[in-house]
């Protein structure tokens, strides 16, 4: 019997989970206790608890929400694996073994393609199959391009800014327009991800999505930073979303719409990073901001994942 399987990062339910999340998200090397206090303060910042909520947190919920969107649309079962933490991607491959599925045709819900996304849930899934795998699996190596995907990101920007060849009913309303920019942004890597012998497609495929968007929205201009670098492994790819936004202050812009299309969901680096961290930033220097809604429950989203787990 042949199925779905969706994979994502994961993220704690609780506080207290912190510590054990992050040996998760590291491979088992650890963080410092302070990267850990200061990951409680951002998660409490967004509605995490010392004890598990009425409902999980919003990643967990919105990957959930979408299978379940999922399975409406096709005729083959769904299944969620998550790397870092509950539902792990070994507890679904045992739901699958037991519910007797033979192959499996698995997305993960990244859809720039990096050793740090795709091939690190491809290693975990491997493992949890073992030497002698009772499943074929197929890969979906990306879908950074997808016509859907892209639809959809446009939707949500369209939706946010003034768009560009809307004719002002005022000179003061053109000002406006002329001093909004958009920067798209995606997660930071380390650098030393892509680099190597192989090199790592992540960063030219988050460029091409964001000018991908672009076109689509019928925007001329625009600009493009990594976000949520991390404190560990050395440099991480820039330029820092802080570093433009600062940038953009200076070259006259007023406005700026962040559009992030490196993530499919809500989750920290959408609830905190941006809505409290960089909005704080960007009125300390006297910049406005906004972001599109994440694609969350968006049909065209639905559709595109459907479209990948059918072809």
């Amino acid at each position: 019997m042949h199925a779905i399987l969706l994979l994502a990062h994961g993220t704690p339910d609780t506080l207290g989970e912190m510590k054990a999340y992050l040996d998760l998200v590291t491979s088992g090397r650890g963080v410092p206790d302070h990267v850990v206090e200061e990951l409680q303060h951002r998660y409490a910042e967004i509605g995490l608890r010392d004890t598990p909520g009425e409902e999980p947190p919003p990643l967990t919920r919105w990957t959930l929400k979408q299978a379940d969107l999922l399975r409406q649309k096709i005729s083959y079962p769904v299944y969620v694996g998550m790397r870092n933490w509950k539902p792990m991607i070994a507890a679904a491959v045992e739901q699958m073994k037991a519910d007797g599925i033979t192959s499996a045709r698995v997305i993960c819900l990244a859809p720039q393609n990096s050793r740090t996304s795709i091939g690190l849930y491809k290693r975990d899934l491997m493992k949890a199959l073992g030497e002698d795998p009772f499943m074929q699996v197929e890969f979906v190596e990306g879908w950074h391009d997808h016509p859907k995907l892209i639809e959809a990101l446009s939707d949500r920007l369209l939706h946010t800014r003034v768009p560009a060849d809307r004719v002002p009913h005022s000179s003061s309303e053109a000002k406006m327009s002329e001093k909004q920019a958009i920067l798209f942004t995606a997660h930071s890597v380390p650098c030393s991800t892509i680099q190597g012998e192989t090199p790592d497609p992540y960063a030219q495929e988050a460029k091409h999505t964001a000018a991908l968007v672009a076109e689509k929205a019928g925007i001329p201009e625009w600009f493009f930073a990594f976000q949520s670098q991390g404190a560990s492994r050395g440099p991480w790819l820039g330029p820092t979303v802080e570093d433009t936004l600062k940038a953009l202050k200076e070259m006259g812009y007023e406005e700026v719409v962040l559009h992030v299309i490196g993530f499919v969901c809500d989750h920290v680096e959408i609830l905190y990073d941006i809505d409290i961290s960089f909005q704080q930033y960007a009125k300390e220097i006297g910049l406005k901001i906004s972001r599109p809604e994440s694609l969350n429950d968006h049909p065209l989203l639905i559709e595109a994942l459907a479209e990948l787990a059918t072809r």
